[in-house]
C-alpha cells in the first residue's frame, strides 16, 4: 500500500489536481451563444446631405435714381414692407429746380397758344371777307400750330421733370424684408449708392452643389427621359437649419445646372422652400437633405460591426465558428444601421451583437 506513504497532504494535492482538471475540461467544452441574423434584401431610404446658402426669391438692391441728400428714412432695418412703399426721401435741389422750370415753360407755352389763337380768331373773318389775304391768315394759323406744338413739348418736359422729382421718393419694387441701411440722414447719395436691400422671402431659394458621381447616382434611379422630367420626379427635400432644427416646410429641387465646374467637378442645384411665416431670411445657411430610395438593400445593425485600422468588419457565421469579413457600408438616417454595399450577400449569417467579445475563428452557438 504505497498510498499510505503519501500522507494527508499528498492525498489532498492529488484530489485538488483531479478537481482542477475536471473544471478545465468543462470550460473548454462550453460553447458561448450569440445572436445570429440571416441577411435578406429589403428596401431602405438613404439621406444625402449638402450644405446650402439661402437667398430670398428676390434680393433687390435699392438705389436712388438721382443725386441728393437723404432727407427722410421711412423704414428700419428688418422691417416688413410692401411693394410701392416709400423707403427713403431724397432732397434733390436740382430735381426741384427742373420741375419748377418745366412748369413755368408749360405756362409760357399755354400763353403763346392763347395769343396765337386770338390772332387767328381775329383775322379769320377778315380773311373770309377778303380784307386781308389768305397768306396772312395761313401765317397766323401756322403760328398757332407752332405754339400748340411748343406747348406739347413743354408738357413732355414737365412729365420728365415730374418723374425725376418723383424719384426723390425711393420706393420698394417688391414686398419683403428690409436689410441693413448703411446711410443716415444727410448722407449724399447717387445712383451708384445701395441704400438697402429688400428680400422677398415669401419663398426662399437654396443653392448647393454635388459631385458628378452623386448626380449620376440620383438621376439613374429616376423615371423620365429628359433631365427636366427626372427633376420633376425628384422627391421633396428637407432643410436642417444652423441650430440643428428641422425646418417645418419641405422643398422641391427646381433646377440643375447644365454644366459641370471643371475645377471642382461639381454641379449646382437650386431648391425652393415656401416661407409663409418668414422664418427663413436671406443669408441664412443650413443643410439640405435629399432622400434616396435603395431597393434590395442589405441592412445590418451597427452593433454587428467593429473597426480595425479605420476599416469596418463583421463576423460571418460559418458552420460552428466565425470569420471576420471586411465590408463597405453607408449609414442610414436612424444612425443605428448600415446598408452594406460590399462584403456580404443575401443569405449570409452574421453575429448581430456582442462582437467586441469575440475573436477570429472562435466557435459559437447561434442564438435564435
Amino acid at each position: 500500500m504505497k498510498l499510505k506513504g503519501l500522507g494527508i497532504g499528498g492525498l489532498t494535492l492529488i484530489l485538488l489536481s483531479s478537481c482542477g482538471g475536471t473544471q478545465e475540461q468543462q470550460v473548454e467544452t462550453v460553447v458561448p451563444e450569440y445572436p445570429v441574423m440571416t441577411l435578406s434584401a429589403q428596401n431602405a431610404v438613404m439621406e444625402m446631405q449638402f450644405p446650402v446658402n439661402i437667398k430670398g426669391q428676390e434680393d433687390i438692391d435699392i438705389k436712388p435714381r438721382i443725386d441728393g441728400f437723404i432727407k427722410e428714412i421711412k423704414v428700419d432695418e428688418g422691417s416688413v414692407v410692401n411693394a410701392g412703399q416709400v423707403l427713403f426721401v431724397i432732397d434733390s435741389p436740382l430735381a426741384e429746380q427742373n420741375l419748377n422750370t418745366a412748369k413755368a415753360a408749360v405756362l409760357s407755352a399755354e400763353a403763346q397758344v392763347q395769343t396765337a389763337q386770338l390772332s387767328v380768331d381775329k383775322i379769320k373773318p377778315l380773311a373770309e371777307k377778303g380784307i386781308v389775304s389768305q397768306v396772312q391768315y395761313d401765317t397766323q394759323n401756322n403760328m398757332l400750330t407752332t405754339a400748340k406744338a411748343a406747348k406739347k413739348q413743354a408738357e413732355a418736359s414737365l412729365g420728365i421733370a415730374q418723374a425725376n422729382y418723383g424719384w426723390t421718393r425711393v420706393t420698394s419694387p417688391v414686398s419683403g424684408i428690409v436689410g441693413s441701411i448703411p446711410f443716415r440722414l444727410g448722407s449724399l447719395v447717387n445712383n451708384a449708392s445701395v441704400l438697402t436691400t429688400v428680400a422677398n422671402t415669401g419663398s426662399v431659394l437654396t443653392y448647393f452643389s454635388m459631385s458628378e458621381v452623386q448626380l449620376m447616382q440620383i438621376l439613374q434611379n429616376l423615371e423620365g427621359d429628359t433631365q427636366a422630367e427626372k427633376i420633376n420626379n425628384l422627391p421633396e427635400v428637407e432643410l436642417i437649419l444652423k441650430d440643428k432644427t428641422k425646418y417645418s416646410e419641405k422643398g422641391k429641387i427646381k433646377t440643375i445646372s447644365g454644366q459641370v465646374q471643371t475645377g471642382t467637378g461639381s454641379v449646382m442645384f437650386r431648391a425652393e422652400f415656401p416661407n409663409p411665416n418668414g422664418v427663413l431670411r436671406s443669408g441664412f445657411s443650413g443643410t439640405v437633405i435629399i432622400p434616396q430610395a435603395v431597393n434590395d438593400a442589405l441592412v445590418i445593425p451597427q452593433a454587428a460591426t467593429f473597426q480595425r485600422q479605420n476599416k469596418i468588419l463583421a463576423y460571418k457565421y460559418q458552420g460552428d465558428s466565425i470569420v471576420s469579413t471586411l465590408i463597405d457600408v453607408q449609414t442610414l438616417p436612424d444612425g443605428k444601421s448600415y446598408i452594406v454595399s460590399r462584403g456580404l450577400a443575401t443569405g449570409d449569417k452574421i453575429v448581430e451583437s456582442g462582437v467586441a467579445t469575440l475573436k477570429e475563428g472562435q466557435k459559437i452557438k447561434a442564438k435564435n
